[in-house]
């Protein structure tokens, strides 16, 4: 079975390009080091500013044909660049409805499945720093782990968080993303493939590393482990079903975790 839900073609159907990869295509880009954001944005006629924001990630000011983008700069420069790929979707997308003062919580690849313009613009500005014409070709042959998925985000420059959500969207195994705090889940996102009959968890079980990574001190990326599917999911035939996981810390006392499963 191939690893991606479609083969992707060695030329590329300019058709079936997404808004924001119809705007990336229209500047020549075709390499991940070509998506120069800030250059879109002069091109667009928002100039963007980086200075400390108490309250929010980014900010966004706009009139009819101009626009000043603020961005934190206390941020780190992955997350600036999904801010600043956030707030060009509102100016592209929501042109004319007013300023946008957007929450950190508001930013975030894995809110792109929430509804609401704020959830909007984080599905466009997902395509415009991970496009599927340039993320496609790079990943295809890739394991599924957080190691792959930190090594696509240097060449793209964004987040592990951003890149892993994309691997597990782009799949055709059946896995999910998962992230935990010592007080709750936070969020998932599973693959096109998960199957509706099982339920992802929860709480975070206390035999996977992912649980040991957060009550310790450990830091970085655990190895990838096989464990009982059960840690994870619950539903018909889990027992059946075994787990591949792979957990890292990520700031502010949070564990995310890559899982995939298969049958025995």
């Amino acid at each position: 079975m191939g690893w991606f839900v479609k083969t992707m073609p060695l030329s590329i159907d300019i058709k079936n390009l997404s808004r924001a990869e119809d705007l990336l295509w229209s500047y020549g880009v075709s390499a991940p080091e070509h998506i120069d954001l800030d250059a879109i944005a002069f091109a667009q006629g928002a100039s963007v500013r980086y200075h400390p924001l108490d309250g929010c990630a980014a900010r966004l000011i706009g009139s009819d044909s101009r626009a000043v983008v603020t961005i934190n700069n206390r941020d780190s420069r992955t997350r600036q660049r999904f801010s600043l790929a956030h707030e060009l979707a509102h100016w592209i997308q929501d042109r004319g409805t007013g300023s946008f003062l957007c929450a950190k919580e508001d930013i975030g690849a894995h809110n792109a499945e929430a509804k609401g313009v704020e959830a909007s613009a984080n599905a466009y500005a997902s395509q415009l720093v991970l496009p599927n014409y340039l993320f496609d070709p790079i990943a295809r042959d890739s394991k599924l782990t957080l190691n792959r998925a930190a090594e696509i985000g240097d060449l793209f420059r964004t987040s592990l968080t951003a890149t892993v959500i994309k691997l597990v969207k782009r799949t055709e195994l059946t896995a999910f993303v998962i992230c935990h705090t010592k007080y709750r889940r936070e969020w998932f996102i599973r693959g096109s493939r998960f199957p509706e009959e099982l339920w992802v968890l929860e709480e975070l079980h206390a035999d996977t590393l992912g649980f040991t990574m957060l009550y310790s001190n450990e830091t970085g990326i655990s190895k990838v482990v096989e464990e009982p599917a059960a840690r994870w999911v619950s539903g018909p035939q889990v027992y059946a079903t075994s787990a591949r996981s792979q957990s890292v810390v990520l700031p502010e006392g949070r564990v995310l975790s890559l899982v995939t499963l298969t049958r025995k």
